[in-house]
């Protein structure tokens, strides 16, 4: 109750107060003592976006949601809303175009991935077809599959014998990302499917990584994954960096896996969830840097 008191009081009275007297002092605002005190990093783009979003002038709320082309157009608004003299502070537009184009870019980036997951495989789609052959054909260079539907698939670890059953949480997503490491990490990709096999700490390859692909979601979702692709990505965030998120995941799930040594696959939700709480406190520090 307190706590709930004291966290309204802030929000509604003492910001807007000590904000004020903070102008006063330095004669700069919030949003310019942000780029002054933060680095170029995760931080920067993290305490500009909250600061905007607790904002009550409207333009500087919506300057979250500007699109990627009208980028400029809100930072000259928000230098006018603020009375930011360019002329004294002449780094601060660009740094708050940075990390506007950030915090935008990663908006747009969980709709393409969201477009993406509720994208159904379908197998009358040329395409989806050509893409899923192509994953086998990385994965299993020196065997040829006998049909469409075969058995086959559950040697990369899919669950029967036609793996669109097995898209559909996930949707094309699912597909993608799986096809995305095996064609950007072929030799790891492989690897990491070999020892998916072992007697004694094997799992389903295809099956695991369609559910790492929701862990990759979930955290994109929730916002978890700003501090890895504000750091990553010093503008716009694509697709291509999701994918590249995911590959990581993938490595070190297979690394983590067999460090744990599981005594069964029947306890795997019980691992993924530690390994979930692992990559999270990972993801908590401004300056994580996630690569192969």
């Amino acid at each position: 109750m307190i706590i709930h008191l004291w966290s309204y009081l802030y929000r509604h009275v003492f910001r807007f107060w000590i904000k004020w007297i903070l102008r006063q002092l330095t004669g700069k605002c919030e949003l310019q003592r942000i780029c002054d005190r933060s680095k170029k990093s995760a931080k920067r783009a993290l305490k500009i976006e909250h600061s905007l979003e607790s904002s009550k002038n409207k333009v500087l709320q919506s300057a979250v949601h500007a699109p990627e082309d009208e980028v400029k157009k809100y930072v000259a608004l928000i230098m006018k809303e603020k009375k930011i003299d360019i002329q004294k502070d002449t780094g601060f537009s660009l740094k708050l175009q940075m990390c506007l184009l950030q915090i935008t870019g990663y908006k747009k980036l969980y709709l393409d991935v969201e477009d993406l997951r509720k994208c159904p495989y379908n197998s009358s789609n040329e395409g989806h077809e050509k893409q899923l052959i192509e994953l086998w054909n990385l994965l299993m260079p020196h065997e040829k599959l006998k049909a469409r539907i075969t058995k086959q698939w559950c040697d990369i670890g899919f669950q029967g014998d036609d793996p669109k059953t097995d898209f559909r949480g996930m949707g094309m997503l699912g597909l993608v990302n799986l096809l995305y490491f095996s064609k950007h990490y072929t030799h790891e990709a492989r690897q990491i499917l070999t020892r998916s096999n072992n007697p004694k700490l094997g799992y389903s390859y295809a099956i695991v990584g369609i559910n790492l692909t929701e862990m990759a979601y979930s955290l994109l979702k929730n916002g978890a994954l700003k501090t890895y692709l504000y750091n990553l990505v010093p503008s716009v965030a694509q697709m291509e960096h999701f994918h590249r998120f995911y590959c990581y995941l993938a490595y070190e799930f297979d690394k983590f896996w067999f460090e744990e040594e599981p005594e069964s696959i029947m306890y795997f939700n019980q691992y993924r969830e530690k390994f979930h709480e692992i990559i999270k406190r990972r993801l908590q520090d401004y300056d994580v840097v996630l690569a192969l």
